[in-house]
């Protein structure tokens, strides 16, 4: 049984991959495949798919601020827009509670998509990220009002978890690199989900606050690399037993078909909220495109609801509704960028004047160089330039590296290398050359084109992880490629060389 679940989950993501949708639109569509085939979902699977969102909430937890949550357009943002959605799909359910459930997003797509696109720790992505917890807030309320069970009067308790967060990364640093690292992040996910489900509450936000704990801990990132594959291979389950789970038995398609048409609302009002609160245009465009969907706690409170002998639609009705914005609203996340890219004229038109909260530069104060990305390649590379008589500018678009980069006394602004603004109003004059030493193919080509529509005649350089992404990167205008992986055994093939002839040399001079 096993191995035909992976079968159909690797055939319909290879399938969707090369359409150009996310994997994750043939996991979904394999769930229902293979219920419309008479299986159906079994206590493994629905483990292995508890387990995958748990390990990708406690992820997304080591990358969050708890500031950012606290964040008055999120606040904003996020109440304003559940109130309003609320209202809109009262008349197509009937029923508040579940009507409120619908205005909640997919806390494991948006995670998702923001992770593959390297995005989790961007202006946008922490905006939207600190949506999703609000939501999952007021979703812990929904299900604590109609889930037929109380809060434990003993989940006071769990306020005394950031007083151990000294103890737990004294241990973290004591985990190694390797398979007890992933043991340990493992442990932490479980026990955080277990502890706040024995009280009563979301065994998922208990994983998310977990790994805020450790949010910031010079090994929380490294934990966070390590748990990926094992992530990935567990939230294939998720995606599959969404499906499994109920089917298409009885579809009612206009119920469904008017509530996927008002999903396609959902982006929209996000959009105005986030111009309304003082937001760039892009911004606004890019965090409400990530959040247009249906969540997975809707299906939650429906099973509280039916439980509750309240639902008014069936639980399969309500699984295919979330299967299907998921499915619609995963390319459109995707390829946001390049959606707003074609829409800037019409979308900036809506923009408020004035100062904005996420402003990127537009000069570079003399720079010579300009380094985009600056992680640990980026800094290197910026520290290497300086040392040799250049004058280097960094950009980045985790608000966090650039407060880092600027407390060193670098010159270093926010700015994300995927918006066509920051490059139509950059002054380019004077650079020699540009640097993206960013982790995103996508990103790089973006910036290399809109480089290339510029007329920037210095040099382009470009990292490029894997060789079959060398002809895109060439073709959207990157002049000087590097390898990371395979020049770096070139460099450190020359070092041994160099050591080899001074010991040579040396031995020489003895004898």
């Amino acid at each position: 049984m096993e191995a035909l679940w992976v079968a159909a989950a690797f055939a319909l993501g290879l399938l969707a991959s090369r359409l150009g949708l996310p994997p994750l639109v043939g996991y979904l569509g394999a769930g229902f495949g293979l219920n419309a085939l008479g299986l159906r979902e079994t206590e493994f699977l629905h483990h292995a798919a508890e387990i995958g969102v748990l390990l990708l909430l406690f992820s997304v937890g080591l990358k969050l601020r708890l500031k950012d949550l606290l964040e008055p357009r999120v606040l904003g943002a996020g109440g304003l827009h559940l109130l309003l959605f609320s209202l809109l799909a009262l008349p197509f359910v009937g029923l508040l509670p579940l009507a409120v459930a619908l205005g909640f997003s997919s806390t494991v797509l948006v995670a998702k998509l923001l992770e593959d696109k390297r995005e989790l720790t961007t202006y946008h992505g922490r905006l939207s990220l600190g949506i999703l917890v609000f939501q999952d807030l007021v979703a812990v309320g929904l299900l604590t009002l109609y889930g037929g069970g109380s809060v434990s009067p003993w989940a006071v308790l769990l306020l005394l978890f950031p007083l151990f967060r000294s103890q737990v990364g004294w241990l973290l640093e004591r985990s190694g690199h390797e398979e007890l690292l992933v043991l340990f992040g493992l442990g932490l996910a479980l026990l955080g989900g277990e502890a706040f489900r024995q009280v009563g509450l979301s065994p998922e936000l208990g994983a998310l606050l977990m790994g805020t704990l450790l949010s910031g801990h010079a090994k929380g990132t490294e934990m966070a690399k390590s748990l990926w594959s094992l992530k990935e291979a567990f939230l294939v389950a998720f995606f599959l037993d969404i499906g499994l789970r109920e089917g298409v038995q009885g579809v009612e398609a206009g119920l469904l078909l008017g509530l996927l048409l008002l999903s396609l609302l959902k982006a929209p009002l996000f959009f105005l909220l986030f111009l309304l609160l003082g937001l760039r245009a892009r911004t606004a465009f890019v965090a409400g495109t990530y959040l247009g969907n249906y969540s997975e706690f809707a299906l939650i409170v429906g099973v509280a609801l039916e439980e509750a002998g309240l639902l008014p639609v069936s639980l399969g009705n309500l699984a295919l509704l979330v299967a299907l914005s998921m499915a619609l609203s995963a390319p459109l996340g995707r390829y946001s960028h390049t959606l707003y890219k074609r829409l800037e004229p019409l979308l900036l038109r809506l923009e408020r004047k004035g100062r904005h909260p996420d402003e990127e530069p537009e000069r570079l104060d003399g720079a010579t160089v300009l380094i985009v990305g600056m992680g640990r390649t980026g800094g290197a590379v910026y520290r290497v330039l300086e040392a040799g008589g250049e004058r280097p500018f960094g950009l980045d678009a985790d608000p966090e590296k650039v407060e880092r980069h600027r407390a060193k006394g670098r010159r270093v602004l926010y700015g994300d290398a995927e918006d066509p603004e920051l490059w139509e109003r950059l002054d380019l004059s004077g650079l020699k050359a540009v640097v993206l030493a960013l982790p995103d193919l996508e990103a790089k080509l973006l910036a290399a084109r809109w480089l290339k529509e510029r007329g920037f005649r210095g040099v382009v350089a470009a990292t490029s992880f894997h060789l079959e992404e060398d002809p895109a990167l060439e073709a959207a205008g990157a002049s000087l490629l590097f390898h990371p992986f395979r020049e770096a055994g070139e460099r450190l093939a020359e070092k041994v060389l160099e050591r080899l002839a001074i010991m040579g040399e040396v031995s020489h001079g003895r004898s």
